[in-house]
């Protein structure tokens, strides 16, 4: 999987590490015998550094008199590496080397924390919405549509009403900061439908005294017949519709609404629809421009390359993230315009391969962790609900990572390696 593969003997002198790249790369130190580097059978050391150069001198070094420091000069017989452009790329390449090296325990050496989600369960027979981190069946993707199924009795067999909509898997909305940030946002927009948020799989019952949300007229109350199943089901579709288009339905929907009050001079009803409006906007102005549908979740990050005159390209889309692609910048006798060469590499971009949910998770958490990062280094962009890109901005996004990190990204990026420490 690393790109450069060099044997390595304690009777190398300093002159030895002069000729490795003193810039960023993922490493791994096969020991020179069966036994392994750090005593477990056959097992290497595996790591990312911000100067490859300086790591290795301190680890293969000839080591200094009384120091405590971790010395492997002695166990490690080849050294395989790839140098990285970025911080983004060398975390997605050593959860890659990970994973194929530490097949147990991957996992827990990447410490990495699985990104909260809203999940819209749609193959409840009465939906609901809740926050989780674990990735199930996903709509479109995971099953194919099945016919109309009967939904359960809502009071016994022969009274309930029958779906006219297939389940095919739930639906994932996300990634978020954090579980209260999903909890929070969850709970807001709740507020403006009357969807259920019990917990509970409902068989409907008349003699159900309901809860405080029935009584608060913010449910339609299936749990006890107060509505048919038909008009659960479409309150269930525009709160998708709300998530789907991050809040811009429910906005035009209040605006229709108020525009039709305000004709039939019902002042008091526009205005009350104005104020519910009103709270929507600080909701929606909150959200962050991640939080989508994650199945149909696509954005191009860009990163420095670790070629000279270049960026690197990487893609998340059907819930996985590849790359990189490297765009040369510097190439001579091309007459196609950046617009162009952009739009055709994002076109030919490799196609993943279908991942587990754990890859989908472990991938979407790495997403996370750099788009959330208080001192993000690279641009980021997304497609529009058609599939195309604002490929002025992604150029103009592009120029902007070419001219260079500033000292103070550069040395964001050094400390990231004392932060994730030895693998």
């Amino acid at each position: 999987m690393l790109a450069h593969q060099l044997t390595f003997s304690p009777e190398l002198d300093q002159g030895w590490f002069e000729e490795l790249p003193a810039a960023p790369a993922v490493f791994l130190l096969h020991g020179s015998s069966d036994q392994g580097i750090l005593g477990s059978e056959g097992e290497p050391y595996v790591s990312k550094t911000a100067n490859l150069r300086l790591r290795l001198k301190r680890l293969l070094g000839a080591p200094a008199e009384k120091s405590k420091r971790l010395n492997l000069r002695d166990r490690v017989g080849e050294i395989e590496f790839t140098p990285t452009g970025s911080d983004f790329e060398s975390q997605f390449l050593l959860y890659r080397v990970l994973r194929e090296t530490f097949l147990k325990t991957y996992a827990a050496r990447l410490r990495l924390r699985p990104a909260p989600l809203i999940k819209l369960h749609l193959e409840n027979d009465y939906p609901r919405a809740s926050v989780t981190t674990r990735l199930g069946r996903v709509q479109g993707r995971d099953s194919e549509p099945t016919s109309a199924s009967p939904e359960r009795g809502r009071g016994g067999p022969g009274e309930g009403a029958h779906s006219t909509s297939p389940r095919t898997g739930n639906l994932y909305y996300g990634p978020f900061a954090s579980r209260a940030a999903a909890e929070k946002f969850s709970s807001d927009v709740l507020d403006f439908f009357k969807m259920r948020r019990c917990v509970e799989d409902l068989d409907p019952d008349p003699s159900f005294p309901g809860c405080v949300y029935s009584e608060m007229k913010m449910c339609l109350a299936p749990c006890f017949k107060g509505c048919t199943d038909a008009e659960y089901q479409a309150e269930v579709g525009r709160v998708q519709r709300f998530f789907d288009t991050t809040g811009e339905s429910l906005a035009r929907e209040f605006q229709e609404r108020r525009d039709r009050a305000s004709a039939d001079l019902a002042f008091e009803e526009a205005a009350a629809i104005h104020n519910r409006m009103e709270k929507l906007k600080p909701l929606l102005a909150q959200l962050p421009e991640i939080v989508r549908r994650i199945d149909l979740l696509d954005m191009l990050i860009v990163q420095r390359a670790a070629e000279p005159g270049s960026v690197a390209l990487f893609r998340f889309r059907s819930l996985a993230l590849s790359g990189p692609v490297v765009l040369n910048l510097e190439l001579r006798g091309e007459s196609r315009s950046l617009e162009s060469r952009i739009e055709e590499l994002i076109a030919g971009f490799p196609l993943c391969q279908p991942k587990s949910a754990g890859e989908r998770t472990e991938e979407l958490a790495i997403l996370k962790r750099w788009y959330y990062r208080s001192s993000r280094i690279g641009e980021v962009f997304f497609a529009d609900e058609k599939g195309s890109w604002p490929l002025r901005r992604i150029v103009r996004g592009i120029g902007r990572v070419f001219q260079g990190e500033t000292a103070e990204e550069q040395k964001i990026f050094s400390a990231t390696e004392h932060r994730a420490g030895p693998s």
